[in-house]
């Protein structure tokens, strides 16, 4: 290594989030907090940048010495093109939200699933090899959280979607790369499989603010007893989950996915471990 690549022990980590728009984000007040828990000299800032800038954009992370990034809407998946390496299973999840900068070379991660998995089983069920799971969506948010679920052996996935061939057509892909028993289907088939689902996951945008009112499914459709998850995080509390918890479901806010795909993001820049809760107090305060 030449003695300009070396990184100068005394210059502050710099970090950020790149998105459009950005001003929104929890993840500065997140990661700055976890930067000093965690004693490292670093700023993390958000980064507006423009679709048609991005990779200028990924040039800079380069050129002024940032250590990683955050990615997100709308650069998640075209910002790959960009990228020196695309980690395996970012590659299959056909998106990035983190990016790392090893002297030059720019890795691209995705910490979405691996994420929402490690929030679910530390704050909901601990154990997720052979259960049922119901996932409602089959978009961009389904596929990174059923690849990441999949690794965890249950006994099967059930992909229900408003649009029938868009879980049809997602499962079949991700049981071409041999990830176990996943199937697609219609809302239509909803009754049927939650029924006997151990595990309902959604993946939808229906419930978030402001329409908070919407459900993607019908609650007196989910077993009494299962466990109920929703990726939205604003409100804490989803109208699926409050009725949910009422039927005596155990519910799991999507509060922890945020965190924990942060976390992971965290230590893949700085090799140590997240302060978790510092971070969890720092996104409550925020709101």
């Amino acid at each position: 290594m030449s003695e300009q690549k070396k990184a100068n022990p005394s210059l502050p980590v710099l970090l950020g989030v790149m998105g459009d728009p950005i001003a929104h984000s929890k993840s500065p007040a997140m990661h700055n907090a976890a930067l000093q828990a965690a004693g490292v000299n670093g700023m993390y800032m958000p980064l507006h940048v423009h679709p048609d800038q991005l990779e200028a954009a990924i040039r800079g992370i380069v050129a002024l010495g940032y250590r990683g990034v955050n990615v997100t809407i709308p650069h998640k998946e075209q910002v790959m093109q960009y990228l020196d390496v695309i980690d395996e299973s970012a590659r299959l999840i056909g998106a990035v939200n983190t990016i790392v900068n090893e002297e030059g070379k720019l890795t691209g991660y995705n910490t979405d699933g691996i994420g929402y998995v490690r929030s679910l089983k530390e704050e909901a069920v601990p154990e997720l090899a052979g259960k049922r799971i119901a996932v409602l969506g089959a978009g961009g948010a389904a596929r990174g959280v059923i690849y990441a679920l999949a690794l965890e052996k249950p006994e099967r996935i059930s992909i229900l979607n408003r649009t029938a061939d868009r879980a049809v057509a997602l499962a079949s892909d991700l049981r071409a790369h041999g990830l176990g028993n996943i199937t697609g289907g219609g809302m239509e088939e909803a009754a049927a499989v939650l029924a006997s689902a151990d595990i309902v996951i959604n993946t939808t945008a229906a419930g978030m603010h402001p329409h908070v009112d919407d459900v993607p499914v019908d609650p007196a459709l989910i077993r009494v007893g299962a466990a109920v998850s929703d990726l939205i995080y604003n409100p804490l509390e989803t109208r699926l989950l409050r009725e949910a918890r009422q039927r005596g479901c155990t519910v799991h806010g999507g509060l922890g996915m945020f965190i924990y795909q942060g976390a992971v993001a965290f230590e893949h820049w700085l090799g140590i471990p997240a302060p978790v809760e510092t971070m969890r107090r720092a996104v409550l305060d925020s709101f």
